[in-house]
């Protein structure tokens, strides 16, 4: 009957994979997906448009052209309403 059980524990031992080569094969897995998580942190930083692409001449005249855009809060210039408020001064 021993004969049985040390077959069985080596069959066993066998087809087990070694510990060591599972926590190695795990730790380059997080390894290699940390890495790939800083890279995507890195690309999202960037800025999606250049530098300077809000500020043409264009689309600065669209927004001026176009009331609806342009008194939008938040793109409207806030000394309009402090100019518009004042009462005309006289020389």
């Amino acid at each position: 009957m021993k004969f049985v059980m040390e077959f069985a524990e080596n069959l066993i031992l066998r087809m087990m994979e070694d510990p060591k080569e599972r926590d190695k094969r795990a730790r380059e897995h997080v390894y290699a997906i940390k890495d790939q998580c800083k890279k995507t942190k890195e690309m999202w930083s960037l800025p999606i448009r250049p530098y300077g692409f809000w500020t043409f001449d264009r689309f600065n005249a669209q927004l001026a052209w176009d009331s609806q855009i342009s008194q939008v809060p938040g793109r409207r210039d806030p000394y309009d309403d402090l100019l518009a408020d004042e009462p005309p001064t006289r020389p």
